[in-house]
Order: C-alpha cells, then structure tokens, then sequence
C-alpha cells in the first residue's frame, strides 16, 4: 500500500505542514547540492576596520568598551588600540531598511489600503574575522556576540517608536548575505510581525485555555518522548519541532520558562552559546555547509501580556528546498524528511 504523507498542525499557530513520507528522501541526499559562498576579498569588505561610528564594542575577552550617546568613544589612543584590538563591533546600517525619523510613525491612509512611514533601527552586528563562521567560533567567541544582542536589544526596547526587535543572521547568498563577512542584523519595527503576531496570539489561546505555557507543555513532551531532540545542557534543549516548516529545521528553548531574550542572563548566553554553536556546526557538517538563516523570536517590547503565555526561543532553518507553486499559492511547506529522521541524523554530528 502507498504510503501516505502526514499533515501536521502547528500547537501555536494552527498552521499546516506537509511532511512528504511517501517521496522521503535519505538525510545525506540533502548534503549533495554544494553551496557555494562567494568570498568578498578584504580589499573590498566595508566591515574590515572598525568603524568610528560604532555604537558598541568588544575585545577578545569579551571586554565593553567604554561608550557614550552616540556610540563608541574613540579619543587617539582609543583608536589605535580599538583597531588592533576589536572582536564585535556593532553599527547603524548604511543602508536602512527602517530609520530614525524624530517621531513616531503615524498610520495613513490611501484609499483602502493602510500605510506609516518606516521608522525604526537597523544596525549590524560585525565579527573580526573575515571568513570564520559561527559553526568555526570558540563558545566564548559566541557568547560575546549574544551579549552584543542583548545589550542592544535593551538599548532600543524603550524606545516609544519601537513595538518589536528582530535578531537574525543570514549565512550565504541564498539566505540573503550579500556580504560575506559574517555579520547579524537587529531591526526595530513600529509593528508586531504577522508570524510573531501569529505566534503570540496561539500561545495566549493555548494559556487562556489550559493556564499554562504551551511551548513549556511542547518542551516537556519533546523531553519525555527524545526523538526529536538533538542535544540538552543544563539551560537549553535543542530539537527539530514536530511541525518542521523545512527540513532540518531546529529549534533551540530555554528550559526554564521565560518570555524576554533581553533578560537572559550572562549565565544562561553563556549556555545558549554552547547549544548555537554545536547546533550550526551540527548542520554545516551533515549537510555540506548549506546557507541558513537563525533568528530570536522573543516577546514584543512592551511585553504584550506574554509573560507567562510566551517562551522565547531561537529557530534555525538551512535552505534545503526552493517554496514552488504549492507551498506559494497555500503556505503551507512542504519537507521531503521527518523531523524524526532529521533528528536521528543531526544527532550523530552535534558533539
């Protein structure tokens, strides 16, 4: 009998899934399609200095530099040494895809349709060097980045413009790199994104309902059952969702609850260091170093009512398939692996 494919629905949001038993693909297959990222020569790469603009900034040793209002102090002998000495820089984007404006956006209208100006924060979070990825970092080198999150993301949060702050990285061309030195970008937004929105809405029903945490009562069920988790230390469990929206998908939760990335402590970025890492790494050798994008889904700013219907979280999607006609026209995403076999096969290359 032909093997049917499963429709799996999201806990949270009620969106759909197909995961396509019935044309299942073998884990390595996916590795066959080499990704290849073209390297910018340094000659040519706008984040090889450090920039006198910068608004925050760490050595080696995860040491702050000194900072005020408008960035990064930098008298002379500051400079010499913020240029021998810098690991992550983070500055405003050149190019904005939201910028300061003085006030605040205002709604408008244009015969039906609803519109406001784009006004927010864009800046890029820069590491020193010029090829070594986050699957090639030391844990300590990971964790200074995620202080730079943090820091930055509690330097906008209060902002009376901003509504929401979106941490994501973008690894190779087809993820949207157009820069190949490795880098973040922290973008913050007048509005709650729709999938955050989605997300919010679904784990709100879900507490009204049950008075508890739905990704609290996911975690704790993923824990019991262990086929699809990936790899635990005392903080954080790292696993590919039930609902896996593309093959590989991952996921990575706090243990305990918690709704604000922004309040983690050093402890805790220190543990989520450790789980980013060997979950990137994990993917880079198992599927021959495939673009990827990983991104923070958090709390809004002004918390929304989320904290205890909320539970932050980091999502890792490697780009193993291309939406077509389907997966357009629906949304819903089809994925040619189970997240059970993905899990099993990820798990021998996490260590």
């Amino acid at each position: 009998m032909r093997q049917l494919s499963e429709l799996r629905q999201d806990l949270v949001t009620g969106e759909w899934v197909v995961v396509a038993t019935a044309r299942a693909r073998r884990p390595n297959d996916f590795a066959k399609r080499i990704h290849s990222i073209r390297r910018q020569p340094k000659t040519d790469c706008p984040f090889e200095k450090f920039s006198s603009h910068a608004l925050l900034a760490y050595d080696a040793k995860g040491e702050r530099f000194p900072t005020h209002s408008s960035g990064v102090r930098l008298d002379r002998k500051d400079r010499t040494y913020l240029n021998r000495a810098w690991q992550v820089q983070v500055i405003p984007n050149k190019y904005p895809a939201f910028a300061q404006h003085g006030v605040c956006a205002v709604e408008r209208t244009i015969g039906p349709h609803h519109w406001q100006d784009g006004v927010g924060f864009h800046e890029i979070v820069i590491t020193r060097d010029h090829t070594k990825s986050i699957a090639e970092m030391s844990e300590k080198e990971v964790a200074v980045i995620l202080h730079a999150y943090r820091e930055r993301y509690l330097a906008l949060k209060d902002d009376s413009c901003v509504e929401y702050i979106s941490i994501f990285h973008n690894h190779g061309p087809s993820a949207g790199a157009s820069i190949s030195h490795p880098h973040s970008q922290i973008i913050a937004i007048p509005v709650i994104p729709p999938d955050v929105g989605r997300s919010l809405r679904g784990s709100a029903e879900y507490f009204k309902k049950n008075r508890t945490c739905v990704h609290c009562t996911m975690l704790a069920f993923e824990r019991k059952e262990k086929t699809r988790i990936l790899y635990e230390n005392d903080r954080f469990t790292v696993l590919c969702p039930y609902v896996s929206r593309s093959a590989f998908e991952i996921h990575l939760f706090p243990r305990d609850h918690a709704s604000e990335f922004e309040e983690t402590s050093d402890r805790d970025l220190n543990a989520a260091a450790d789980v980013i890492r060997r979950a990137i790494r994990a993917i880079g050798r198992s599927l021959n170093n495939p673009d990827y994008n990983f991104f923070i889904h958090t709390a809004p700013t002004a918390g929304g009512g989320a904290a205890h219907s909320y539970h932050w979280h980091i999502e890792i999607i490697p780009k193993t398939a291309i939406w077509a006609g389907f997966e357009i026209g629906t949304g819903i995403e089809i994925s040619t692996i189970s997240p059970e076999s993905a899990a099993k096969y990820l798990r021998t290359f996490i260590r």
